[in-house]
């Protein structure tokens, strides 16, 4: 995916004027949601950040995946910080008619990262301590958050042929969102643009060991439906710098 190469039909917006500035690789990525009340979860999100709702519902999702060819533009990667594991706790707002994602939180399996995204992009970035085994197509995923915080240890695997959401069903609206928001210090709304080819989705099944992911991020949801399970082998992300959302080009 050069940078003059881009397909972006598939893009709800044009890219960004300015350049991208990051690339990365999103591998083994478990998509784990669950369907929550958007008036109990309205009080968890900024109030500057509207909602996202699909028929009425908020969605929480659990997000383990691992990070791979982390790499500045123009620069090689940087050996020792360009692969690890991460995994996200997120939600969905929209703002200007631009959906994207809301992070409770981001656990990450190195120091220097956590420091370096908390510090530029103004994301709950945490250092947890991670392990990612895939046998076959299953993956073993685990990792608790240091000084005893939130844990999660799952297996999963895919069960389908990759496929492409539809424009319109819930896999789509939970999976193609282009940017990420955030707050400053100062409560200004930021916005972070990222440019992929669609997501290459695929059924699967999974078993939760163990998850306190939401309850250990302040989210007091125990979800008493099971979740809905979708898996990416690999995505390739393009990533712009981030900027006041109302000062955002285009």
């Amino acid at each position: 995916m050069e940078p003059d190469r881009f397909d972006t039909a598939h893009r709800p917006w044009p890219l960004p004027v300015l350049p991208w500035i990051m690339k990365q690789t999103w591998r083994n990525l478990l998509f784990a949601h669950w369907p929550v009340p958007a008036e109990e979860l309205r009080a968890y999100v900024p109030k500057e950040l509207p909602l996202d709702t699909f028929e009425g519902s908020a969605w929480l999702a659990v997000v383990p995946f691992r990070m791979t060819d982390i790499r500045l533009r123009g620069l090689p990667p940087i050996p020792g910080t360009s692969r690890f594991p991460e995994l996200n706790v997120r939600t969905y707002v929209t703002i200007h008619d631009k959906p994207g994602v809301y992070f409770f939180s981001l656990d990450a399996a190195h120091t220097l990262a956590v420091k370096l995204a908390r510090w530029l992009y103004h994301l709950p970035y945490y250092r947890a301590d991670m392990g990612v085994t895939v046998q076959n197509e299953t993956v073993f995923y685990r990792s608790e958050r240091r000084q005893g915080g939130p844990a999660f240890a799952a297996r999963y695997r895919p069960v389908s042929a990759p496929y492409t959401a539809q424009p319109g069903s819930l896999e789509h609206w939970l999976t193609e969102r282009y940017c990420l928001y955030t707050l400053n210090g100062s409560r200004d709304v930021l916005r972070c643009d990222i440019h992929h080819r669609p997501w290459p989705l695929q059924k699967a099944e999974a078993e939760l060991y163990e998850n306190t992911m939401l309850t250990g991020n302040g989210l007091p949801f125990v979800p008493d439906v099971p979740p809905l399970f979708h898996y990416a082998e690999a995505l390739e992300v393009r990533i712009w710098p981030l900027l006041k959302a109302a000062d955002r080009m285009p």
